[in-house]
């Protein structure tokens, strides 16, 4: 009895202890995400502070706890923009707030229409005449075009800047795959639907680099005429015209040379930055550290603000990222997803729709769910207005054939009306092996499709047949749409693709416009005044586990996307993107994919998405055989 009585006392002891750890790591996590919540009682006078450490984008990514827990890796920062608009227009007019500071040393991009948005609205807080401070250790394009709408530039004397304009190289496969064996078999419609060329050629085609000519040139035409105009005083032609030239008569002192150039106002340490935040809003009466100045975040400001809703409901829903099959996303533009947003909203009595489309494209299949599940509330008699991005190309246009009104900026990436798609066998590979299928057939169907042995001619021929059907029914819709014939829409598609400046002259797009505008058109449409309603965002909501996560991992050396601050650690960040692009283009020629209306030539804001995981299929067979439905 008392060998059994002391092994039950150590049993019981066990499970007070575990009873005790249990209990003392559930308020440990409670305390965690209470304290992650953004707080209103946080704002406090001085400067609102926006440290961008990621990227400008449509919509937040879904962040996956478990994921980001396994990977000891904070997820990417992402900042949709109708939040960092929301809270600089609301800067500008709150008493509390003297000064906005945006650090941008970690900085990592976003689109071109995002980042006009945001130096419009950082404008509108300098026309209040409160002062716009950003600093960096090193500014790129996209920072740049932030930082120009800035009254104060401040740069780290260790940093530099420099300004590389749109364009870069694509990578080709085709004799990579001839090597291997591979046998691509490629099936689409357009002139200019580039999006197979990385998979059948080894360089650009004619018809892809006059393409990619009179698309960046305009991109590149709009950023300086939007850079040049917010700083009047950069010598702009020499920085791009001559940087090697500009930067040895600075005798390689990049921040002096960026300070020569205009590009920047000031240099100075963090340090001084603060004592200069300090001078404009205040000391922080909390933090006496070195540099410390008193200023309230972003998220605690937004909770402050609030959402004010007066009147009758105009619903948002948003179409962000490639279009795939399922339940993707956010920050992916999971098909049945968004039909499920759509379709909930029916009974939500909403005066009108606008459709935010900020994707390049995908899947065929899911972006005609999204139309279909957006045609069902024009079956309710409301208007839909569609709003453009910076992207809104391929499948991204083709839900938007679905509205009554298509709102786009100049910068706007759109078009590429062709469809595609790619099926690689491998009848080469079995042979240098030593495989070697054979076998009956009782009709030229039989045992197709073949991975190993090949396709029939039949084969082949259907599911040309099939991608020409679908291209038919984008032309149609477009038509339908836009009030043109489908010979006209015929000529201005073939897979090529537009800036918004051509598309509006085209007649691919209504009229210039924001998100703002849109709304506005629609409640117009809906007969009702200004004040009389408000916008309602389908499906977003906050995620109580990102701020959590971001704390429980914010070691920054286990951080990929902070390699480095300076334009060394751009260089660094070019080669993780480039492995994740690899990555990318293997998973386009060898994930399971139906027919896809995809936009190469499109610029990435630079946020290189994931291999999307679609909901059709997980083999090869499921994925042939589903070219066979449409």
């Amino acid at each position: 009895m008392s060998f059994a009585g002391k092994i039950w006392r150590l049993l019981v002891g066990i499970k007070d202890g575990l009873a005790l750890l249990f209990l003392l790591l559930f308020f440990a996590l409670l305390f965690a995400i209470l304290s992650a919540r953004p707080s209103p009682g946080l704002v406090r006078d001085g400067a609102l502070l926006l440290e961008l450490d990621g990227y400008v984008v449509e919509e937040r990514s879904e962040v996956d706890p478990l994921q980001a827990l396994l990977a000891q890796e904070a997820p990417v920062g992402e900042y949709p923009v109708h939040e960092l608009v929301a809270a600089l227009e609301a800067a500008a007019t709150d008493d509390r707030i003297k000064a906005v500071a945006i650090d941008l040393t970690r900085f990592l991009g976003g689109g071109q229409v995002h980042l006009q948005e945001v130096g419009e609205a950082m404008d509108r807080v300098r026309g209040a005449n409160k002062p716009v401070l950003t600093y960096a250790v090193g500014y790129m394009d996209d920072g740049m075009m932030l930082a120009a709408h800035a009254s104060e530039v401040w740069l780290d004397p260790m940093g530099g800047a420099m300004i590389a304009g749109p364009g870069g190289s694509n990578l080709y496969y085709g004799e990579l795959i001839e090597k291997l064996g591979i046998n691509a078999h490629v099936y689409k419609v357009g002139t200019y639907k580039s999006a197979v060329e990385p998979y059948s050629r080894n360089s650009m085609s004619e018809e892809s680099r006059e393409n990619y000519t009179s698309l960046y040139g305009a991109l590149w035409e709009e950023w300086q005429a939007n850079v040049k105009k917010a700083r009047p005083a950069l010598d702009l032609a020499r920085v791009t015209g001559q940087p090697a030239e500009w930067v040895a008569a600075a005798k390689g002192d990049l921040a002096q040379a960026a300070l020569s150039a205009k590009l920047v106002d000031k240099l100075g340490s963090r340090i001084d930055f603060g004592k200069r935040m300090a001078e404009l809003a205040g000391k922080d009466d909390w933090d006496d550290a070195p540099g410390s100045y008193a200023s309230t975040g972003l998220k605690p400001f937004l909770a402050d603000i609030g959402d004010k809703k007066p009147g009758k409901a105009i619903g948002v829903v948003t179409v962000a990222g490639d279009i795939v099959d399922g339940d993707a996303g956010p920050g992916s533009a999971g098909g049945d997803r968004i039909a499920q947003l759509l379709d909930d909203a029916l009974d939500d009595d909403l005066a009108a729709l606008v459709v935010r489309v900020d994707s390049p494209g995908g899947s065929v299949l899911a972006s005609e769910e999204i139309r279909r599940a957006i045609m069902r509330h024009k079956a309710n008699d409301i208007p839909v207005a569609i709003s453009f991005a910076n992207v809104a190309a391929s499948g991204g246009y083709w839900v938007a054939t679905a509205g009554d009104q298509i709102f786009a900026q100049p910068e706007t990436i759109t078009g590429s009306i062709g469809v595609f798609a790619v099926i690689p066998t491998f009848e080469q590979t079995a042979a240098k092996i030593g495989v070697n299928p054979d076998g009956f057939r009782t009709t030229p169907l039989s045992g197709q499709p073949d991975l190993v042995a090949g396709f029939t001619p039949e084969v082949d021929t259907i599911l040309q047949g099939s991608v020409d059907n679908i291209y038919t029914k984008f032309v149609a819709y477009v038509a339908k749409a836009r009030g043109m014939t489908p010979a006209r829409v015929d000529e201005v598609a073939q897979g090529r693709v537009w800036d918004g400046g051509s598309a509006r002259q085209l007649g691919l797009v209504s009229q210039f416009g924001g998100l703002d505008d849109a709304a506005e058109w629609a409640a117009k449409e809906a007969g009702l005044k200004e004040g009389d309603w408000h916008l309602v965002r389908l499906g977003s909501s906050a995620d109580p586990y990102e701020t959590l996560i971001r704390r429980m991992l914010s070691d920054d050396a286990k951080q990929a996307h902070k390699a480095g601050a300076d334009l060394f650690g751009v260089i660094a960040q070019g080669q993780q993107e480039f492995s994740a692009r690899l990555a990318l283009d293997l998973d386009r020629l060898l994930g399971a994919r139906g027919v896809q209306a995809y936009c190469l030539e499109c610029p990435k804001s630079g946020r290189v998405a994931a291999p999307a995981q679609g909901g059709v299929g997980s083999s090869w067979l499921e994925s042939v055989l589903g070219f066979f439905a449409k």
